[in-house]
């Protein structure tokens, strides 16, 4: 009857990192193109792009 907490707490993770896998931010080559020149170019930071 007892539930192992190690079972609860890695399907709790899997869960997580399943929802962060299908909200994931997608970007079109163009967009990516821009964030790259732009970091390199050292208008903003990458955390800002």
């Amino acid at each position: 009857m007892n539930k192992k907490s190690g079972t609860s707490k890695a399907s709790a993770t899997n869960l997580v990192k399943s929802i962060r896998r299908k909200t994931r931010q997608t970007y079109f080559s163009e967009e990516s193109i821009r964030i790259v020149l732009a970091s390199l170019r050292g208008e903003e930071t990458i955390s800002v792009l």
